[in-house]
């Protein structure tokens, strides 16, 4: 099985480097300091002329994953806009007060994505059963979980990613992400077996100025089109 390689980015120089470096999927987001919000249209929009396959990052806000009915419904009418966009898929989360994964709305956003493809983010390292989440992820139609293995990085969750791949058995794609980088991929994915892996690939900016306190702590970071290259001939031997 070929492995593969996607690249999340909050700019559309940031997407333009991805395609550019050699991703195979492009993960679309706002705010990547936050772990990626819902992007703009005006971004969606732009993605969409690419060659490479984005998906959207659907989550209303920052924080964990439990929404109101009014969060839904924002998050209804941000599918539309990735399908008004034609963008190849969405990544979605979502998940009950007892931490599980809400189902029933999962269900509803899936139902208004039908057409696009779907990731389940790593709300699946927040639950309480990583194991029977994967199995829901299967029975509501994922075709991938974005995981660290429920630790802070998918390296130091490695033994959680391994369970995850045997409980998934081939029936949905389990893919790693968090501190990977073109120095640990090789030894990660033959320890794992894993055959997709998400990354940024980033580097931060230097010398520029901060515009207020409000930015993001080390600074602004942006899309290295040579660290996608890397990774890619690292990933693929």
């Amino acid at each position: 099985m070929p492995r593969t390689l996607e690249i999340c980015v909050d700019t559309i120089d940031g997407a333009i480097a991805a395609q550019i470096g050699g991703a195979d999927r492009i993960e679309l987001c706002a705010a990547l300091s936050e772990g990626g919000l819902t992007p703009t249209a005006g971004l969606m929009i732009a993605a969409s002329q690419l060659d490479v396959p984005c998906y959207a990052m659907i989550r209303p806000r920052c924080g964990l994953f439990t929404y109101s009915e009014a969060d839904v419904q924002v998050m209804l009418d941000d599918i539309a806009a990735v399908k008004e966009a034609d963008l190849a898929g969405v990544v979605l989360g979502a998940q009950k007060p007892d931490g599980t994964l809400d189902t029933a709305v999962l269900g509803r956003l899936l139902a208004a994505a039908e057409g696009l493809g779907a990731t389940l983010h790593r709300v699946i390292d927040v639950v309480p059963d990583p194991m029977v989440a994967v199995d829901q992820a299967v029975a509501l139609g994922f075709e991938r979980v974005l995981t660290s293995g429920g630790a802070a990085t998918a390296v130091e969750g490695a033994a959680g990613i391994c369970a995850m791949v045997r409980r998934a058995a081939g029936r949905v794609s389990v893919m790693a992400g968090s501190g990977l980088t073109e120095d640990n991929i090789s030894d990660f994915v033959a320890q794992t077996g894993v055959h997709e892996v998400h990354a940024s690939c980033a580097v931060a900016v230097t010398g520029e100025e901060s515009f207020s306190n409000f930015s993001p702590a080390g600074g602004r970071k942006i899309t290295c089109m040579n660290r996608v290259k890397q990774m890619k001939r690292e990933l693929v031997g």
